[in-house]
């Protein structure tokens, strides 16, 4: 069991932040075999033929996420590949400009990672790290970037609904239901953990919440110096993530878009080529094509290359145009 000391102090600085490369890391884990719950099994299920179609590799990322496995070391994440986000929504870009610039001093860990991999990121750390960092942002085009939107909602909703507890009842309404391994009593944070046991101060720091989409069963904590100290979690409904309803067109979308352009939007439920469009719509893939473009140039739809094929997802404005649209959507 970690305690977590709180000062007023500490109560004051805490904050709440996304990070996407937390979520390229834990999504690592997801594939490697970290979702025996088969929770982003739909997901995986389609990454997986697509990092193998592009013929990438990967391994400078991979070999730093350890398998999960029984031993309290296998799951450990290097610190220096993910290190907490400064900001509240940092982009990928930002958070990879942490890493490539990170001290060699950092490149250190008790993780089980490949000790030829770390002797090569000691060896040349300027190279080995902006390598590292490239790897990352092919695979966030391709296994995470079509479905940020949906993941974003999901963590920006959690930290709505968190921040409404602190308001409503302080820090300890906001941990009750945080997490079952999670407890506050008299101004300490328990945290139940495998191997690490005793008290840990903030000394004024303050802690960072950070939801977290792939995370889960588990929390991760970051306590160690020079790291701000962390605690990254599953959000509330990350059960549903990857849940399809059946498609239908809402009336009202339809009205506003035309209904062969709503129709399209409403089957970006998870990333698609103009051909799976076509075939899904019973619409021509020229159409296709066409209503995709202006659905783009309107700003509810992006394109990510995954190898020889483009595939749409909707943006973040597409999502919330097609909730506010379903029966039943709040006015």
């Amino acid at each position: 069991m970690i305690e977590i000391e709180f000062a007023p102090e500490d109560v004051a600085r805490t904050r709440f932040a996304i990070s996407p490369l937390w979520e390229v890391v834990t999504s690592v884990r997801v594939l490697k075999g970290a979702d025996a719950q088969g929770l982003h099994r739909s997901w995986a299920d389609q990454v997986r033929p697509r990092l193998a179609a592009a013929g990438l590799d990967l391994s400078p990322l991979f070999d730093l996420v350890p398998m999960p496995g029984p031993s309290p070391w296998a799951g450990r994440v290097p610190g220096f590949i993910c290190p907490p986000p400064t900001t509240p929504l940092p982009s990928l870009d930002l958070e990879l400009a942490t890493v490539r610039a990170m001290p060699p001093t950092l490149l250190r860990t008790t993780a089980r990672v490949p000790e030829a991999r770390m002797a090569a990121l000691r060896g040349d750390p300027a190279a080995e790290l902006a390598r590292l960092a490239d790897v990352i942002e092919a695979y966030w085009e391709l296994a995470l970037a079509p479905y940020w939107p949906r993941i974003l909602t999901l963590l920006e909703g959690d930290i709505r609904y968190r921040a409404g507890r602190l308001v409503a009842g302080g820090a300890q309404h906001l941990f009750t239901d945080l997490d079952p391994r999670v407890n506050w009593a008299r101004g300490t944070l328990h945290l139940e953990h495998r191997t690490v046991r005793g008290a840990r101060r903030l000394d004024g720091r303050g802690l960072l919440l950070v939801p977290s989409a792939f995370v889960w069963p588990r929390v991760f904590s970051v306590l160690d110096e020079p790291w701000q100290p962390s605690l990254r979690y599953p959000p509330r409904a990350v059960g549903t993530l990857w849940h399809t309803p059946p498609a239908t067109v809402p009336h009202a979308l339809a009205g506003v878009l035309g209904r062969s352009r709503a129709m399209i939007l409403t089957e970006l439920t998870a990333p698609a080529s103009t051909t799976e469009l076509a075939r899904r719509t019973g619409l021509t893939p020229g159409g296709v094509s066409q209503h995709l473009t202006a659905l783009r140039n309107a700003g509810l739809v992006s394109a990510h290359r995954a190898g020889r094929q483009v595939l749409y997802a909707r943006t973040r404005a597409g999502q919330t145009v097609t909730e506010a649209a379903e029966p039943g959507s709040p006015l």
